[in-house]
Parts: structure tokens; C-alpha cells; sequence
């Protein structure tokens, strides 16, 4: 068994293209919370911590150095749908980081190594792992390969679900989307949340997600489609 996980993650090395000079780094950022006793220690949550603010560092950069004339506006909100969690689950199917996460027994069985929530969480994770391992240098060049071609698609300008909300709108003269917690169940390793968000004058709608924030913007995208501000393939 040990060497088919020690062969499991020398060919995610290969995919990530960085061999870990310490693979216990590695093996952390693959630890979710329910296949360890430590809270924090030994499971991803702190390398996730970092990995997050890396990320934004690193696409803050390329995203000034790419388009030097874009308004402040123009870059918050490129950043914003490129460090998302979708966008960081998308890097981390494509790198199959799923099956190489490591899962206690009741999430396994409940489909964790394909939870949205888990995966983005990952992937965040492999940052922060790949920041402590060998600093920015690997961490950036990663950042580089996976995010670059997504920062250059026009598309990646759209603003997240929450956000195109709220610019609506204001630009109606509305208050600001209110949000609410409607429900929390699941065990503290794996919750799951429905959202609502009020915008007055509509009636309010909902969202299910891993996290309050991926529910919000569940919610908020829902709004959008039902009131024909996205196209179904937008939220």
C-alpha cells in the first residue's frame, strides 16, 4: 500500500511539475480534515490558508503585468473570477487532484474525491505546499501554467455571480443583496448550506453549496437567471 501511494504521488509530481523536496508537504495539502485527528495540523487547512493569499498574489501580478491600461475595477474583478473556487476546482480535475486526496471513511464513501468544496480546497492547498516547499519561484510557475490561458480568455472578465448581483443592482438604485444562512446540515468535516439572498422589489432565491460563500453564490446566480440577467450557463 505504501508504495502504491508513494507511486500515486510521484506521477502528481509529474502533472504538477515539481518534485517536493519535502513530500510530507505534499501528502498534507492531499489530508482532508476527516482522515485526520488534528483539526489543523495535519490536514490541509492551514497549507489552504496560504495557498489562497498566494494565488492572489501571483494572479494580482500577472493580471498588472498583462494589461497595464485596465482600471483598478477592470483588475478586481478579473482577479476575482480567476482565484474562485470554480476556477480552482477546474485546476484541480484537471489534474485529477481528487483521486490522490486522502479521505476518511464516510466521506469517501459520500463522493468527497469530487466535492467542488474538497477539490478547490486542494488545490489551494498544493499552493501553499508548493510556496513552503521551494518559495514563490515553483508556486508561481504553476500558477503560470494553469492559470495564464484562463486569465487571457475575455471571458474570465466576467464578474462572479455575487458581484454581477450587486452591480445590478446598484445600478437600479436598489440596496445592497441582503444574505442569509437558511439551513446548515452535514457533519463539521463536510457541511453543507442553502443560502438566500433578498434584493428588494424580487422574491428571493436560494442556493446549495460545501460553503457559505460557494451558497451565496449559488444564490445570487439563481437570481440572475430567473430574472434573465444570465443565461443558465452563466450561474
Amino acid at each position: 500500500m505504501i508504495g502504491g501511494r508513494d507511486d500515486t504521488l510521484s506521477r502528481l509530481e509529474r502533472r504538477i511539475g515539481h518534485e517536493f523536496a519535502d513530500r510530507n508537504l505534499l501528502k498534507r495539502a492531499l489530508t482532508h480534515s476527516s482522515a485526520t485527528d488534528s483539526r489543523a495540523g495535519g490536514s490541509y487547512q492551514q497549507l489552504e490558508f496560504l495557498g489562497d493569499r498566494v494565488l492572489a498574489l501571483a494572479v494580482a501580478d500577472m493580471l498588472l503585468a498583462a494589461f497595464p491600461k485596465a482600471t483598478e475595477g477592470e483588475l478586481a474583478r478579473r482577479l476575482t473570477a480567476l482565484v474562485r473556487n470554480e476556477t480552482c476546482v477546474a485546476v484541480a480535475r484537471e489534474l485529477d487532484l481528487g483521486a490522490a486526496t486522502h479521505l476518511g471513511g464516510g466521506e469517501a464513501q459520500s463522493g468527497g474525491r469530487t466535492k467542488a468544496a474538497i477539490l478547490g480546497d486542494v488545490c489551494e492547498a498544493l499552493i501553499g505546499a508548493l510556496y513552503l516547499d521551494g518559495g514563490l519561484k515553483p508556486a508561481r510557475e504553476f500558477i503560470e501554467r494553469h492559470w495564464r490561458a484562463r486569465m487571457l480568455d475575455g471571458g474570465a472578465a466576467r464578474p462572479d455571480a455575487k458581484t454581477a448581483l450587486q452591480e445590478w443592482a446598484q445600478g437600479r438604485g436598489l440596496s445592497t443583496p441582503g444574505y442569509a444562512i437558511v439551513r446548515r446540515s452535514g457533519p463539521e468535516h463536510a457541511p453543507r448550506f442553502v443560502c438566500e439572498v433578498k434584493v428588494e422589489g424580487l422574491k428571493p432565491a436560494t442556493g446549495e453549496g460545501g460553503s457559505r460563500r460557494e451558497a451565496e453564490q449559488k444564490a445570487a446566480g439563481a437570481l440572475l437567471v430567473r430574472e434573465g440577467i444570465w443565461k443558465n450557463e452563466e450561474a
